[in-house]
């Protein structure tokens, strides 16, 4: 049993039934019945450029159509999708290319001049093909010719339940990010969680504002529907007072976001005039849900979020309850089929109630390992199976857990996952930088904002834009730093170690 499976299932139900309509320009709706076909044609596409199952597939596009049908595809021969940032710059992308060993990659035209430099370095690369989502007719062109093919004996091929479906790059605490492998098992047994925990329904009406190279909006949302049979709105462009407009008039009744989305929403002037009463379910995630935020949301739109957590190693993980209390500062229950713990971080014995430790967590839901990095996969779950997640938090008595910061100094800014050492890289490469330490101050529209402290060597001298500019170059721009603090030392523990919970005493006070 696999995602594709189900979604075959529904092709056969609801063929004439709207799978997916972009409702901002290019204007596009297809059933699921022309959706399945647009996948296959899709499928015999990219096996005439020679894919073969287990072979890596990079799509770093828009929110397009073409995006869906490539990953769905890709799943769908037996490969491996690799979703990336847009917001990537080339020298990253070259090392998401290179360490995947990418074989075919499908980028914007008009970031044709940037990534050529890279790609002709890629000996494994054997095809890179530049789209125009702007323009459907151009891929429409690429695979009007191809077969079509039947849908179960392509499944069938090389879709073990522990087959990798996704690499999903995270950011390490040190050195370059990893690629967590992200299994077929692994998708349909959170899709079963979630289906079950949230009520998944056919006539369900998804409003999708998310990105779709994330696991919340890929995974989560736009898997989600799909699993479910429902029809899927998306937005490619944020924009809060259409994303209201549209939840009205367009009946929706599923709305998945992150805090910063949920702050904006509540921005928009009158928001008290649309009635949400019809949406059934909407969910907060990819970063805390502040609690003016969820006590604004109540007070504007008379509704209360549901919060959830989930990593990119594990899909979703706790939820608060579709139906029962939705505790402000917690993150609910285990889903079904998942199991949670608290432990010593020290000595990794579980904790009792309400005592803070390191959450773990175990089930089919968590992922494979990390692409070739055997010892860091190693490293990262127990003897006994269970995953560290890096994050600590507390179980309280009736089984809510509630999480209390991350251990790694992970930085959450608007949904996004940024770790400070890929950023703190990039700054001192600067000549007249000596050392750095990145923090994530709090930051009301997104959550935390990346900052950098720098100390500049004897003969330093440079403005806190230039630098900001020079990691900009070099990283993607939510990782950049939003603010420089220049100090004349860091402070060290006896280990010589960077004590960044003072910096943050002061700095985020004053930064």
């Amino acid at each position: 049993m696999s995602f594709l499976n189900t979604f075959t299932d529904n092709v056969h139900k609801f063929p004439n039934k709207i799978a997916l309509e972009f409702i901002d320009p290019p204007l596009q709706r297809v059933t699921y019945a022309e959706l399945d076909q647009l996948v296959q044609q899709t499928a015999g596409y990219l096996r005439s450029l020679g894919l073969q199952p287990g072979d890596r597939v990079a799509l770093q596009l828009t929110k397009c159509l073409e995006f869906i049908l490539l990953h769905l595809a890709t799943l769908r021969l037996g490969a491996i999708s690799l979703p990336l940032n847009l917001a990537y710059p080339p020298d990253e992308i070259e090392y998401f290319l290179s360490d995947s060993g990418t074989r075919l990659f499908f980028a914007l035209e008009s970031n044709a001049a940037r990534l050529q430099p890279v790609v002709s370095k890629l000996p494994e690369l054997q095809e890179c093909i530049f789209l125009k989502p702007a323009e459907p007719d151009q891929f429409n062109s690429l695979i009007s010719d191809s077969p079509i093919t039947n849908y179960r004996s392509l499944t069938a091929q090389g879709e073990a339940f522990q087959d990798t479906a996704v690499i999903i790059y995270t950011s390490g605490t040190t050195g370059r990010p990893k690629g967590a492998e992200i299994t077929h098992g692994n998708l349909i047994s959170n899709l079963q969680s979630l289906h079950a925990a949230w009520g998944w329904r056919s006539d369900d009406v998804l409003l999708h504002v998310l990105p779709i190279f994330h696991v919340h909006g890929l995974f989560i949302a736009l898997h989600g529907a799909l699993n479910a049979g429902a029809t899927a709105l998306l937005m490619r462009e944020f924009d809060a007072r259409k994303t209201l407009e549209t939840l009205v008039e367009k009946h929706c009744t599923v709305f998945m976001a992150v805090p910063t989305i949920h702050q904006r929403l509540l921005d928009v002037p009158d928001a008290s005039q649309f009635d949400l009463s019809h949406v059934r379910l909407i969910t907060s995630g990819s970063d805390r849900l502040p609690d003016d935020v969820f006590a604004g949301f109540q007070q504007t739109f008379g509704y209360t979020l549901l919060e959830r957590y989930g990593m990119t190693e594990t899909g979703m993980n706790l939820s608060n309850p579709l139906i029962g209390e939705r505790r402000i500062g917690s993150v609910g229950l285990p889903l079904p089929g998942v199991d949670a713990r608290v432990v010593s971080a020290e000595t990794g014995e579980r904790l009792p109630d309400e005592e803070i430790g390191e959450l773990e967590i175990r089930g089919s839901n968590v992922f494979k390992g990390y692409w070739r990095q055997p010892e860091k996969t190693s490293a990262s779950f127990t003897a006994d199976g269970w995953f560290r997640t890096g994050d600590l938090g507390f179980r309280e008595a009736d089984g809510y857990f509630t999480l209390c910061g991350r251990s790694k100094d992970l930085i959450i800014s608007g949904g996004l996952n940024i770790y400070p050492p890929e950023v703190e890289r990039v700054l001192v490469e600067h000549p007249a930088v000596a050392a750095c330490a990145v923090i994530g101050c709090p930051d009301k529209e997104w959550g935390e904002k990346v900052t950098a402290v720098v100390v500049l060597n004897e003969a330093g001298s440079v403005s806190g834009a230039d630098l900001i500019a020079f990691c900009r170059e070099r990283l993607a721009a939510y990782k950049s730093p939003k603010s420089i603090v220049f100090r004349n030392d860091l402070p060290r523990n006896a280990m010589g170690k960077v004590q960044k919970a003072e910096l943050r005493k002061t700095v985020c006070q004053v930064g």
